[in-house]
């Protein structure tokens, strides 16, 4: 485990037993369902009060495996965006994206998808009729103030598997192993699936400046800089660690989500999907959205599925949720150095 002592800057430190000098910060997630309360239900670790980004990651939710049968799997009518990029990672299923840009595409397991909203976008996600498992991450990346008006896009890509002793890596964003994502992102960030060996562990190089958080999906006995993480927990490290030790000492093998990036140093004011920097900026995306403006375009062709789990009233679109009575204020900015409880 680690010993934590607080260092001359006054930021935590701690020795570890794994691997020296690196403290580690547990985020434990929350369910939350995604598009109303019958729809399917996620576990999201970002944001929270304690910690509202790592890097640019500014939201993260993950879900199942689920039984489509059982769930009525993804319906999420169309729906804006502002101010970021979603990046959608599978790891079992399929999902059907359209969005204002024009862009028909299946997000498959293994393959990363990046849409860009820019100033305004909207697009739907649905399970497709042939999924049955439905399984993976939907993680979204705060644009800054330079690119958070920019055109819309989207990107795919495939990451090659990339062999270590014992185990594998897809680095769907940034660098890692030697592998690089031709991705196109906005502020320097790291994404990447782990995938570990019974019984097996690595020691990382990272880049020192970038903070980081490992999202547990699959493993009973994950530790970190050896403290222990627990499945759907993001173990998070702050910046100044050149080598991170990742261990399984489970009999099962461990799947897990290694996300990374420079500390996210502007304000953030976040409300349902708009990303802004003001209560003022988000009552305008807010009032252009529900009087379906030309700023998020719209999206052509969806069909719901209809059915017990289908979304809200079966709307052609979501209808944004109403303001509160005060106004919003920013996300609240943490230092990037890990707090241990």
């Amino acid at each position: 485990m680690s010993d934590t002592e607080i260092g001359p800057d006054g930021a935590p430190r701690g020795q570890s037993d794994c691997a020296g000098g690196v403290s580690v910060e547990i985020i434990t997630a929350r369910d939350v369902p995604l598009g109303g309360p019958r729809a399917m239900n996620v576990r999201r670790t970002l944001p929270q009060r304690k910690r509202s980004t790592i890097g640019a990651w500014c939201f993260a939710d993950h879900y199942g495996p689920d039984d489509v049968a059982a769930t009525g799997g993804m319906d999420v009518a169309p729906h804006p965006h502002t101010g970021l990029q979603t990046a959608s990672w599978l790891f079992a299923g399929t999902i059907a994206h359209r969005d204002s840009g024009g862009v028909v595409a299946d997000v498959l397991p293994g393959e990363i998808n990046l849409m860009t909203s820019g100033a305004g976008i909207c697009h739907s996600e649905t399970s497709t009729a042939d999924t049955t498992i439905l399984h993976g991450v939907q993680l979204w990346i705060a644009l800054p103030s330079e690119s958070r008006n920019s055109p819309r896009g989207f990107e795919n890509h495939r990451p090659p598997e990339t062999l270590f002793d014992g185990g594998s890596a897809l680095v769907f964003i940034g660098s890692l192993l030697g592998s690089t994502s031709p991705v196109t992102t906005h502020t320097p960030l790291l994404g990447a699936e782990l995938r570990l060996h019974p019984h097996s562990c690595i020691t990382l190089d990272v880049d020192p400046d970038f903070e980081h958080g490992l999202l547990v999906d699959t493993g009973a006995a994950v530790s970190l800089e050896g403290v222990p993480v627990p499945k759907d927990a993001i173990g998070y490290t702050g910046i100044g660690a050149r080598t991170l030790r990742v261990t399984n000492d489970g009999d099962a093998a461990a799947r897990l989500v290694l996300l990374g990036g420079t500390p996210f140093a502007e304000e953030l004011v976040m409300f349902w999907n708009f990303l802004g920097r003001s209560s003022e900026e988000i009552q305008r995306f807010r009032d252009e959205w529900q009087a379906g403006g030309d700023r998020f375009g719209r999206v052509d062709g969806y069909i719901g599925h209809g059915g017990p789990n289908r979304n809200a009233a079966d709307m052609s679109w979501l209808p944004a949720p109403t303001l509160p009575a005060t106004p919003l204020r920013p996300r609240r900015t943490t230092p990037p150095h890990a707090r241990p409880s």
